[in-house]
């Protein structure tokens, strides 16, 4: 089937419709603040089936490398290993002891096996959010800080640029990541949206290395070229689109997860899962490499 609009794929309807990833030939998202893992197929509309459930906010999940059904999951305050069976493994404790109370917000894996995971302040405080970066056998380093609401980050296809948007500003910078130790250089401004724009939320890079932004509160998601320019945009049936990703069989199937949170009352499709398919594929999603056992 091929879905030339905006499309509802799934009854449900999520409270925060976030982490979009496409693994094997499924859809996985987050409902980030009830912590529920789900998924569903990407060939019809079909219901969400529940992963996980934790008592804690889950931002957002990256797949484990070499271990099937494993996730790495920015989680509460800190990083967690979501294990194929049994209890969550903390891996980090990140923002516990913050001076304003905290959460894990969005994350992702970079296509050399780096977790990368923001944090935001529960009161949205201005540069009290921070963006880290995780690799095996290292201490979580603090790699962006002075934040606001960290979201994404989105990597090209080599993993040596990197987009990171910072939501409530309207904002999304462009850095050069070094390959082997994943230091970030060269920040520079790459949007800077007016507020009736809405907010830059979810974000992932094409296969023709474009950048496709979810906005917050703009009822819309966009695709930029490498230059900044705009290059489409798409109309949605929903206030808050929050994460985006490609996926499906051939990667051509843009997924937009939305929220109700906030919106009183909220529209009908507001929290719905959205699919419509676009002529670029989008990259495969990377997977973060095993944490260290403890």
């Amino acid at each position: 089937m091929e879905l030339t609009e905006p499309t509802v794929w799934s009854t449900d309807r999520l409270e925060l419709g976030e982490g979009l990833r496409w693994v094997a030939d499924r859809l996985v998202l987050v409902d980030l603040l009830a912590g529920r893992l789900l998924e569903t197929g990407g060939d019809r509309p079909g219901p969400l089936r529940e992963l996980r459930h934790l008592d804690v906010p889950l931002g957002a999940v990256a797949p484990v490398a070499g271990n099937a059904g494993d996730w790495l999951a920015a989680a509460g305050t800190g990083v967690a290993l979501l294990p194929a069976t049994g209890d969550p493994r903390p891996v980090a404790e990140l923002v516990a002891d913050g001076p304003e109370p905290a959460r894990m917000n969005d994350a992702v894996a970079d296509p050399h096996g780096r977790f990368w995971a923001g944090s935001m302040t529960y009161a949205g405080v201005p540069g009290g959010g921070t963006l880290y970066r995780l690799a095996p056998g290292a201490a979580p380093v603090p790699a962006v800080t002075g934040l606001t609401v960290p979201n994404g980050p989105a990597f090209d296809a080599a993993g040596t640029t990197m987009y990171l948007a910072d939501s409530p500003r309207g904002e999304v910078d462009r850095f050069s990541v070094d390959p082997h130790t994943g230091a970030l250089h060269g920040r520079e401004p790459f949007l800077r949206l007016a507020g009736v724009d809405g907010g830059p939320d979810g974000m992932t890079v094409d296969a023709a290395g474009h950048l496709w932004v979810a906005l917050w509160g703009g009822s819309a998601v966009r695709r930029y070229r490498p230059d900044g320019t705009l290059d489409r945009e798409i109309r949605l049936p929903a206030t808050q689109p929050a994460g985006i990703c490609l996926g499906g069989p051939d990667l051509r199937r843009l997924f937009i997860g939305t929220a109700r949170h906030g919106l009183t009352p909220a529209g009908p499709l507001d929290g719905a899962l959205l699919a419509v398919d676009v002529p670029v594929p989008g990259l495969p999603t990377a997977f973060a490499a095993a944490p260290d056992a403890s």
